[in-house]
C-alpha cells in the first residue's frame, strides 16, 4: 500500500531547504487487517533527525519536505475494517533510514496494536523451578509489568488480579457477567499516594511471590531479593506459613481466596490481569461481590452448585493474559475485549517440561534503546510461549534440574540482545 504523507507545521519541524526531498512511504498492513479490506485513516508519521535530534510530525494535509539525512521514523494510523464497528490501530518503526535524492522510498511494516495508555503485563512466570532432587520448588514465581508508552507512568494503585475460573474447566455459570466484568480470586494492589512509584518508558516492575534469594534454598532457582514488590499473606494455617522477604515491600492485599498463601497456578490454567480500581478498598469489598450458580454433571447425577466471589468491571482492567494447555483448553475466562487468545508453557496437563519457562510478550522493535512490545489484546499473537524465564536469562541461573546454566539473553524469549 502506497501512502504519501505530508508535513504539519509542528514545533521542531525541519526547516525548508532547496535540497529538501519528498519521501514516499510504502506501508504494509498486518495480514490480518489487509485480508479484511482494512482502510488506513488518520495516518501520522513522526520523523526524528538522528544528527540534529529535531522531530517533525507528518500528516495528510500538507506536503512532506525533509532535508536529506538519517532519520528514525515512527508511523501510526487507525484502520477501518468493513462490518467492524471497532477502529483498529497500527504502528511501525524504523531506525536510521537514510533519505537522499536517489533514495526516497521508505518501506514500513505495520503491526496491529491497541490504544493503551497504561501498563501491560510483559511476562508471567508461573511454572516455577525444580530442585536437584527433581521436586517442584515453590515461591519463585513472578509477574513483570511494563511501561510500553512514551511517557512516565505511576504504578501507585495498580492492582494485580487472578481469575476465579480456570481455562480448562467450563460450566454454564449464571449470571454470566463476563462481557462486563472479570470474576477474580486474588486482588493485590501497589501502595502509594499517586506519584510514589514512577516508571520510565521502557521500564518495568518485578512483582514476586517471595522476595528472597531463592538460591539459598534451591541452587537451581534465582535471586528475587531485589524485586520491586512481593505479595505476602498472613497465613492462618500453622503448617503453611508465608515468608515475608525483608528487602522487598509488600503489596496491599485486598482479598485472596486462600487461608494460607497465594501462588500463581503452576500449570497456567488461569488468567492474570492488572487494573485501576477507582474506589477505595472498603467500598470495593462491600459492593463488588456476587453469587453465581452452575451444575456439575457426573455419572452419579446433576449437582447444583453456588459460590460467591468478587468481580472487577472490565472498564477498570488495563491488561489481561489467559494461559492454558492445548490438551485441556476449554475457554478464555476474560471477555474477548480484554484478550482474544491465550498462551502456554507446555502442551499437556502436568507437562514435566514446563519448569523454568514463562510466557513473554513479543518485542516489535527497539526505540530509544528500549523495546516496544506487541499489544493487540490477543495473547496468542502477543506472547512468545514456553520461553526461558527472563530472570533466569538475566542472572544466568539454571534452566533445568541438572543445573545447566543459561548462556543467552533475549528481549522477549526469542529475539537475542
Amino acid at each position: 500500500m502506497m501512502l504519501a504523507l505530508t508535513a504539519c507545521n509542528d514545533d521542531g519541524n525541519e526547516p525548508a531547504s532547496n535540497s529538501n526531498i519528498t519521501p514516499q512511504f510504502e506501508i504494509t498492513l498486518p495480514s490480518s487487517l489487509d485480508s479484511l479490506g482494512g482502510k488506513i485513516t488518520n495516518p501520522s508519521i513522526e520523523v526524528k533527525n538522528v544528527s540534529t535530534g529535531r522531530t517533525s510530525t507528518f500528516g495528510s494535509e500538507s506536503s512532506v519536505s525533509l532535508p536529506t539525512g538519517l532519520y528514525d521514523i515512527t508511523y501510526k494510523a487507525d484502520v477501518a475494517v468493513p462490518d467492524d464497528t471497532a477502529m483498529r490501530h497500527i504502528v511501525a518503526f524504523k531506525q536510521s533510514v537514510e533519505l537522499t535524492a536517489s533514495n526516497r522510498t521508505v518501506k514500513l511494516t505495520a503491526y496491529e496494536t491497541v490504544d493503551n495508555n497504561d501498563f501491560i503485563i510483559s511476562e508471567v512466570f508461573f511454572t516455577g523451578t525444580l530442585q536437584t532432587s527433581g521436586n517442584q520448588y515453590y515461591g519463585d514465581d513472578y509477574i513483570k509489568i511494563y511501561n510500553n508508552t512514551d511517557h512516565v507512568l505511576y504504578a501507585d494503585g495498580l492492582t494485580l488480579l487472578e481469575s476465579e475460573f480456570t481455562t480448562t474447566i467450563k460450566y454454564n455459570y449464571t449470571p454470566d457477567i463476563m462481557d462486563s466484568a472479570m470474576t477474580v480470586q486474588a486482588i493485590y494492589t501497589i501502595p502509594g499516594n499517586g506519584h510514589d512509584h514512577p516508571v520510565q518508558p521502557g521500564g518495568e516492575l518485578l512483582i514476586v511471590d517471595t522476595g528472597i534469594d531463592h538460591r539459598v534454598v534451591n541452587p537451581n532457582s534465582f535471586d528475587l531479593s531485589k524485586a520491586d514488590f512481593e505479595w505476602y499473606d498472613e497465613s492462618s494455617s500453622p503448617s503453611h506459613l508465608d515468608i515475608d522477604g525483608p528487602t522487598v515491600p509488600n503489596l496491599d492485599k485486598w482479598y485472596c481466596y486462600t487461608r494460607s498463601f497465594w501462588m500463581l497456578h503452576n500449570r497456567g490454567f488461569k488468567a492474570w490481569a492488572i487494573a485501576r480500581i477507582p474506589v477505595d478498598k472498603e467500598t470495593y469489598l462491600k459492593d463488588y461481590r456476587y453469587t453465581y450458580n452452575y451444575d456439575i454433571v457426573v455419572a452419579a447425577g446433576t449437582f447444583p452448585m453456588s459460590q460467591t466471589q468478587y468481580y472487577v468491571p472490565n472498564s477498570w482492567i488495563v491488561d489481561a493474559v489467559n494461559c492454558s494447555v492445548a490438551s485441556d483448553y476449554k475457554w478464555n475466562v476474560t471477555a474477548a475485549s480484554l484478550d482474544r487468545g491465550w498462551s502456554y508453557c507446555g502442551t499437556i496437563d502436568r507437562d514435566k517440561t514446563r519448569y523454568f519457562h514463562s510466557v513473554r510478550r513479543k518485542m516489535l522493535y527497539l526505540k530509544d534503546g528500549h523495546p516496544v512490545l506487541k499489544d493487540t489484546n490477543n495473547s496468542t499473537e502477543d506472547f512468545n510461549p514456553y520461553c526461558i524465564a527472563s530472570e533466569i536469562e538475566r542472572q544466568h541461573t539454571s534452566i533445568d534440574m541438572n543445573g545447566t546454566k543459561s548462556s543467552t539473553e533475549t528481549w522477549d524469549g526469542v529475539t537475542a540482545k
